[in-house]
């Protein structure tokens, strides 16, 4: 299937192949019983859900109650993030195979550069179409892929191509295909600035386009109006870049409708519990970082974040632990106002080799890397409940990791 803009100099040959419902279709695939049905993945929160449950309206982070209500006959289902991981390996296992060209963007979506393969493997439309056979009969998975000049567009055709199809932009024709879109497919375009084109009367990228960049500043900052511009004429010159690492390490907890009713303290031990996660993987991995980000999602599906630098980079728990704790009470007053349901945290600025600042007065107090290592080698010897912090003993039930989301390989 192909589409259909001014010519454009280069070729059609940057793949985006991105698995439908990656989550809901690895659970369909392992248990027959759920091929074809509604399945909910994750009860507080949806975590995912298959087509046939988008179908009634079901979406991502919606409260599982709210789901139900939408589609009382899905069957809901636990994640399993361990299987993911191991679906996710398998799908990228092909992608190297065919390119050494692979920019992973998550664990279910990559870039591929396949433009210098024509004499071997023939057009890149052939070559995304075997991607797609192999992905199918090797992980057993559903993927769509799209076929552009630039990775904007081969993006945006993966997402007009779903479920489980193929589309080709020629470059003749990008800007046929792009401008009829809504603008909420332009990179960067959520619903807060859809909303504000949209009081403007921009409603289609066509549209934006048509504007002035001095014109979409105006509407909506400068940095965003540049994006916006360049994106609706499809100037995009990112190259695809292979050896992409992990630029932070991270845990989140869904906490479904309960989130508007937790007490501070209930916070607080779902915040421990999220950095000694993190922090142990990081030691694990040794690496160190300085930026503590916090990511809060509302029962009104709105998002906040909100970050802090430290000194020095670290991989202990307590000086993590101790922004993370600031920076939830900074956030306090909005979650008492909106209701939680999902709260995470990252911790980026990864410094890969694991250095770890000194502060002065060096030898005073205890060594927090020791003491953070020798608790780590307990629980690798006798278990994860061998030594737990008194603030959280008894409370298993209240702190319960929830789920966290499968990582790139490091």
């Amino acid at each position: 299937m192909s589409v259909g803009s001014a010519p454009q100099s280069g070729t059609a040959s940057i793949l985006h192949a991105d698995l439908d419902a990656f989550y809901a279709s690895v659970e369909q695939r392992d248990d027959p019983t759920l091929r074809n049905r509604p399945v909910i993945v994750g009860a507080g929160v949806v975590l995912a859900a298959s087509y046939e449950a988008k179908a009634y309206g079901v979406r991502t982070a919606m409260g599982g109650r709210q789901a139900l209500t939408l589609c009382p006959h899905a069957v809901v289902v636990p994640p399993r993030m361990s299987a993911y991981s191991r679906a996710s390996a398998a799908v990228f296992a092909v992608f190297h195979d065919i390119t050494p060209l692979v920019e992973p963007l998550s664990v279910d979506e990559a870039f591929l550069d396949v433009g210098g393969l024509r004499r071997s493997a023939g057009e890149p439309v052939a070559i995304a179409d075997r991607l797609r056979s192999r992905v199918r009969r090797e992980a057993g998975l559903p993927i769509t892929v799209g076929v552009a000049r630039t990775k904007f567009l081969a993006k945006v055709a993966s997402q007009e191509a779903k479920p489980d199809g193929l589309l080709l932009v020629p470059p003749d024709r990008e800007l046929q295909f792009l401008h009829p879109l809504p603008v909420r497919r332009l990179w960067g375009v959520g619903a807060r600035t859809e909303e504000r084109l949209r009081a403007h009367g921009v409603e289609t990228v066509a549209q934006v386009a048509e504007l002035g960049e001095s014109a979409l500043t105006s509407m909506v900052g400068a940095a965003m109006g540049r994006q916006l511009y360049c994106l609706s004429h499809n100037i995009d010159r990112r190259r695809v870049v292979t050896g992409v690492r992990r630029r932070s390490v991270g845990a989140q907890r869904a906490v479904g409708g309960r989130g508007n009713r937790l007490s501070p303290n209930e916070i607080d031990q779902i915040v421990i519990g999220l950095v000694d996660r993190i922090t142990r993987r990081m030691r694990a991995a040794g690496r160190t970082g300085r930026t503590v980000t916090l990511r809060l999602r509302f029962d009104d599906f709105g998002r906040a974040t909100r970050s802090r630098t430290l000194i020095g980079a670290t991989g202990s728990t307590e000086p993590i632990l101790d922004a993370a704790r600031d920076l939830v009470a900074q956030a306090a007053p909005l979650i008492a106002e909106r209701g939680l349901t999902l709260i995470g945290f990252a911790v980026s600025n990864i410094d890969r080799d694991g250095a770890q600042q000194l502060e002065l007065p060096f030898g005073a107090g205890p060594d927090l890397v020791a003491v953070d290592r020798a608790v780590d080698r307990v629980r690798e010897r006798f278990g994860n409940s061998a030594l737990t912090r008194g603030v959280l003993v008894g409370r298993h039930g209240a702190i319960d990791a929830g789920w966290e989301v499968p990582m790139l390989p490091d």
